[in-house]
């Protein structure tokens, strides 16, 4: 070959490498993914995603926006009416006992998670559904007492609210329809103020008579249950599938500390996924 020719090529060869350097230089250049996107489309293999991996997907990408804060301590309120403030009668004389079932069930709390769980008891004896929801209770309860439903638990920081009642809407003639509408209210209040209520069924009553009537209060809290779909610990089924439950009781409506000690492991078996839930930052 001449010179002038070896020098011709010489040239060309150099043109195309230093194209190449720049190719190279763009492609590492690019952001990450980039370099996919520069692949000829002819040679690239369709995705085709089901709607439920699509959702997967987007779901891993923006996972990390939408993980929550674990909470320091989990904060448990429990409302209702003289069985869960844990009244207890013996020789004709009838009181509040620290053995109740929100205590035991604190206690069963506290000793699988520590002082991150706190169960404070706000049961009123005498009291309805109706009247927490309309903040008539009895003020003894303390300031919020007499609070609507809806302001008084906007105020508190906890997180689950435990509700129980049915035994005084039988003593008051109330009608189940009613009981129904109030409990809808107290769960509906309750969700959108974004807590996680627990509805608990009444423990039975030894009089035959009160204890039909009771079941369809009972009846009344198993529905909301499965309308509003939230966790429901049904007292009323598992105790009175105890062989004697009867003897377990102290008076016509208030169980002996044993009882409600059972109680509040069925509580337990409830609540504590709904903690653990909480403290992991899953809820």
């Amino acid at each position: 070959m001449r010179r002038g020719g070896w020098r011709r090529a010489s040239l060309t060869t150099t043109a195309a490498l230093a194209s190449l350097a720049l190719l190279s230089f763009a492609l590492l250049s690019l952001p990450a993914g980039a370099h996919a996107a520069s692949v000829d489309a002819s040679q690239a293999k369709p995705m085709n995603l089901t709607q439920t991996q699509a959702t997967q997907i987007r779901a891993t990408q923006i996972q990390p926006t939408q993980a929550r804060a674990k909470p320091a301590q989990v904060l448990i309120d429990a409302y209702g009416d003289s069985t869960t403030l844990g009244i207890t009668c013996s020789d004709g004389h009838c009181g509040p006992q620290a053995q109740n079932a929100v205590a035991f069930l604190q206690d069963e709390l506290q000793a699988r998670h520590g002082e991150r769980v706190r169960v404070t008891n706000y049961g009123v004896g005498g009291t309805m559904a109706t009247q927490l929801r309309d903040g008539t209770g009895n003020r003894r309860a303390g300031p919020s007492a007499g609070l609507p439903w809806q302001e008084r638990l906007a105020a508190s920081p906890a997180q689950i609210v435990l509700i129980n009642y049915g035994i005084n809407e039988v003593m008051q003639n109330q009608t189940p329809e009613a009981f129904y509408a109030a409990e809808t209210a107290l769960v509906k209040t309750a969700r959108a103020l974004g807590k996680e209520p627990v509805l608990q069924t009444s423990n039975p009553m030894p009089d035959g008579r009160l204890n039909a009537r009771l079941a369809a209060m009972v009846a009344m809290t198993r529905r909301v249950a499965a309308e509003q779909q939230v966790p429901l610990v049904d007292q009323f089924a598992y105790i009175s599938n105890l062989p004697d439950w009867k003897t377990l009781m102290s008076d016509g409506a208030h169980p002996k500390p044993g009882l409600y000690r059972l109680k509040a492991e069925e509580d337990f078996q409830i609540v504590d996924p709904l903690v653990r839930r909480l403290l992991d930052g899953a809820l």
